[in-house]
């Protein structure tokens, strides 16, 4: 599912950083796990395999946002025209 993302937002000390988690390939997912105090962010592909993951300690993510990629209904999508 290529557009899935998921952005992080850690606490720096002094200042905020932001990161983001992009699916780079059609297929691909990201996931998001927290364990012992850390969120664990990792790109997966479609037989499971990880691809790469992101490690931040818990207690400084501030925000985890997930962003799916947006999908059309059926009804939402446009008819082709026909000529005459």
């Amino acid at each position: 599912m290529k557009g899935d993302r998921v952005e992080i937002v850690v606490d720096a000390g002094d200042t905020t950083r932001t990161y983001e988690m992009v699916a780079s390939r059609a297929g691909r997912r990201v996931e998001t796990a927290v364990r012992r105090g850390v969120v664990e962010v990792s790109e997966v592909t479609r037989s499971g395999s990880v691809v790469r993951t992101a490690r931040f300690m818990a207690n400084r993510v501030l925000a985890l946002v997930e962003q799916p990629v947006p999908r059309e209904d059926e009804s939402e999508r446009a008819l082709p025209e026909r000529s005459a």
